[in-house]
């Protein structure tokens, strides 16, 4: 008799039940069975004792057409009562079962216990149009005390979801609720959206296939389907493929504890079996579902996308061609013997640096040409008294027979450098006077470098955030990636499409600064091949190396953005921000490039030193919040890098890191600030130093005091202001030594700068962050506000690129309107 109740009915409670009720009397046993004929909507009092056992017989009609739900409703009126009392419903093609009172757990085996239970049965599907069905619920016990309970059957009309109208419903850990909506025809997608006026208590969302059980218990709503936690926001969009019966269950549980959300976490029990208070975990909720966007709405957002930045190609052709006959009227006003140019006169524009405040420029130099240690050296390496032949040569020889240990090899012995570039007043002829092919090869490396870079770290990358979206998608664990879930547009296995198109912009915007930087380039090379003499021995040096490096690194943005948009979290952030260190890196080594070009940083210690900040930016993401060690530990280091860089940058290099340093500190604050308190002889640099150090000191207090735990944002905060407060410095600097913005530049910085302004207003929206838990960020969701495609988010992209695309031109233009001016003219600082 036991095996065959078994396998009639489902394994667990109901097989109790039934075991009971057939084993009861031949065990010798007095069990009663009691089976009545219930209505609906009527409200039963009763009592149940180990010794009899009540079924409750309903029936009703089930019509294909019209799904209507039925709910269960118990309630425990005993108190203290010995043993539980056990439920099972029996349907045609479904068992459920619950015990009253339910015992739900919590975090470390902490268990609740409610007294009232709520459940929906479960609706199969129908193959006939319609049916009278029977459902049965058995209430049995094995406490020997009557322990009184009341149960309630009623019908939900509202079962079926709607769409566009919204149902307000109310649910507790132990009265979960769920909804059944069929796709309408014409519709694919639609989107289902969960609110409620309190954040607390925490809930789930879940979308199940129409199958039963249902899962929708705190402890099983996350077996199947898709599902996510909430406070006062959820959405997830639903496609009709992934239900084959076009329709689907709608699931809201309330949690037993907030700590998923963000919330407080309880107090321990005292005792390990302890049962705790749940309290009032009611929440009242809205829930409503809409169709989604149609195919119509991707094609022309992805039109516009492209439409955008393919609209830049063509004003850059535009503005090459207007170019390009402007210089062919130059060159031929050239051939006019009526015009003389400056060039042809051997004149260049007056700086205020020969007069005013720097008057007689060459007496002032031939009293501070020797500024430190070196000064009993013979002074005649004044640069004024080389001459043009001498400082700006310019050697046409191939690339290929250049090998890398000359990169810092120099026509003048080591006390020449000092001599040179410890001069009061330097011109680019003083730090240009490395063979051309030397630092043309020395910067392609920056190139080459990040190109290999690129790839390797790309690969891992692309393969990392599939792996993440097939864990997604398998799972249904929608809390693992931080989308902005109300502007969600899935493709294929893409949860967020849209969030990955909108990074095409720093592709093909990068793209086409690769593209205008050939073309410099290219020219430059013509012009050195003719042996044009303003290309020889006038303007800031060509070297374009960089360039190539500024546009990969933009590029690569875009791709590792993309990837990061697959699956956005606190983990694969990193991807987002790595080429962002690289480009404000790239942008201050070109920024310092432009007049320091025997000087600058090889690539190799250029990477280095960008690793090294990639890497304690994964330290931060990991081991940064809250971590006061961590904190102390990178501001010190922060503090001194600004220090070593400084000093690098005041003395040009010329300086060395070893046991004497500070021997030779004590010895220079002794003559320069004891015994004779002079100023510093390097002004200019000097404020630009202390600036800098004050910016970058009162970041690092900022990070010790607050320690943000956004730790890849703030590092990366400070790497835009250095590099921000550095172009300031360098354009007041070229507007103060009498030299001019040229129309293009101009335009190129205002447009950029009104970009950036626009760009940053939608970067500080924050429409989901992962420094909170998953529900708390859903708070931020926000609809889509372009096309009904992209959101706030999107939009900084576009603008981003555009305005980083903007940057790389203002660093390219900037200083064209010294391509006529000797180098013996154009000053450093």
């Amino acid at each position: 008799m036991l095996e065959f109740c078994c396998g009639f009915v489902w394994s667990g409670p109901g097989c109790l039940v039934l075991m009971l009720v057939l084993w009861g009397p031949v065990a010798g046993g007095t069990n009663v069975v009691i089976q009545r004929d219930a209505q609906f909507d009527v409200t039963y009092y009763d009592t149940v004792t180990s010794d009899n056992q009540t079924i409750y017989s309903y029936n009703h009609t089930v019509s294909r057409n019209k799904t209507e739900g039925v709910r269960v409703s118990v309630e425990l009126l005993s108190e203290s009562a010995q043993s539980p009392v056990l439920f099972v419903i029996r349907q045609k093609q479904a068992v459920l079962s619950f015990q009253v009172p339910l015992i739900l757990r919590g975090l470390y085996q902490r268990k609740y216990q409610y007294t009232q239970v709520g459940r929906t049965l479960c609706q199969p599907p129908m193959k006939v149009m319609s049916e009278m069905q029977f459902f049965y619920i058995d209430v049995s016990t094995l406490s020997s005390a009557g322990i009184h309970y009341q149960l309630r059957v009623s019908r939900v009309d509202s079962f079926t979801l709607q769409t566009d109208k919204k149902f307000s419903f109310n649910a507790t850990p132990s009265q979960p609720q769920f909804f059944k909506y069929v796709f309408p025809d014409g519709v694919d997608t639609v989107i289902v959206k969960v609110n409620s006026q309190k954040n607390f208590p925490c809930s789930v969302m879940s979308i199940q296939d129409i199958q039963c059980p249902v899962y929708d218990l705190d402890n099983n709503v996350a077996f199947i389907g898709m599902y996510q936690t909430m406070t006062t926001t959820s959405a997830i969009t639903v496609q009709r493929k992934d239900f084959p019966s076009n329709s689907f269950y709608v699931v809201v549980v309330v949690k037993t504890e907030d700590e998923a959300c963000g919330g407080p976490l309880r107090f321990y029990p005292l005792l390990p079996d302890e049962l705790l208070d749940a309290g009032n975990r009611s929440k009242t909720l809205d829930v409503i579902v809409s169709p989604a966007i149609n195919s119509e709405v991707y094609v022309m957002g992805m039109l516009f996308c492209f439409g955008i930045f393919l609209s830049f190609y063509l004003l850059t052709f535009l503005v090459a061609c207007v170019e390009n006959k402007r210089m062919n009227r130059k060159r031929e006003g050239l051939l006019n013997p009526a015009d003389t140019s400056p060039a042809e006169t051997g004149k260049a524009p007056v700086s205020p640096y020969e007069y005013g405040s720097f008057a007689d420029n060459g007496s002032t130099l031939s009293s501070e040409a020797v500024t430190d240690s070196l000064a009993s050296t013979d002074g005649n390496y004044g640069y004024m008294d080389r001459s043009l032949e001498s400082v700006g040569r310019c050697r046409q020889e191939s690339l290929s027979s250049v090998e890398e240990d000359d990169y810092d090899t120099l026509a003048d012995i080591d006390s020449d450098k000092n001599i040179v570039r410890t001069k009061k007043f330097l011109c680019v002829s003083d730090l240009a006077r490395k063979d051309k092919r030397i630092l043309s090869k020395k910067y392609q490396i920056y190139f080459w470098n990040i190109a290999t870079i690129g790839v390797f770290y790309a690969l891992p990358v692309i393969q990392l955030v599939i792996t993440y979206q097939t864990v997604v998608n398998v799972t249904g664990n929608q809390d693992i990636c931080y989308y902005n879930f109300l502007c969600a547009h899935p493709l294929g296995a893409l949860s967020s499409f849209n969030n990955i198109l909108s990074n095409l912009g720093y592709v093909m915007l990068g793209l086409l600064f690769l593209f205008i930087i050939l073309q410099r380039d290219i020219l430059h090379n013509r012009a050195l091949e003719r042996k044009d003499s303003k290309a020889l021995e006038c303007g800031i040096p060509k070297h374009f190396g960089l360039y190539y490096a500024m546009g990969t690194a933009l590029m690569m943005e875009g791709l590792l953005s993309a990837c990061y948009h697959v699956c956005p979290n606190y983990t694969n952030f990193q991807f987002d921000t790595s080429f962002m260190y690289m480009i404000a890196g790239l942008c201050m080594l070109k920024l310092y490039q432009k007049r320091h070009p025997d000087i600058n940083a090889s690539a190799y210690s250029a990477y280095a030193c960008l690793a090294a900040v990639i890497f304690f930016s994964v330290l931060g993401v990991v081991f940064g919040k809250g971590n006061t060690v961590f904190w102390i530990v990178f501001s010190v280091i922060h503090i001194l890098a600004t220090l070593l860089l400084s000093t690098q940058l005041y003395y040009m290099g010329r300086w060395r890191l070893n046991s004497g340093i500070l021997r030779r500190m004590l010895y220079v604050i002794y003559t320069d600030c004891i015994r004779q308190c002079s100023g510093p002889m390097y002004i200019d640099r000097m404020v630009l130093l202390v600036m800098g150090n004050i910016v970058n000191w009162s970041l690092a207090a900022y990070g010790l005091i607050k320690r943000p735990n956004d730790f890849a944002s703030y590092l990366l905060a400070i790497a835009i202001c250095n590099l921000l407060l550095y172009f300031a410095f360098y354009i007041i600097m070229k507007l103060r030594s009498g030299e001019r913005i040229q129309c293009l530049a101009l335009v190129c910085i205002l447009f950029t700068a009104v970009v950036w302004g626009f760009a940053l207003f939608f970067f500080f929206q924050g429409l989901s962050t992962w420094q909170k838990t998953p529900a708390e960020s859903r708070e931020h969701n926000r609809e889509c506000i372009l096309l009904s495609f992209f959101d706030d988010h999107d939009i900084w992209h576009f603008l981003s690129s555009i305005a980083m695309f903007g940057s790389f031109l203002v660093l390219l233009t900037m200083d064209d309107d010294l391509d006529t001016v000797q180098r013996d003219k154009i000053y450093v600082f």
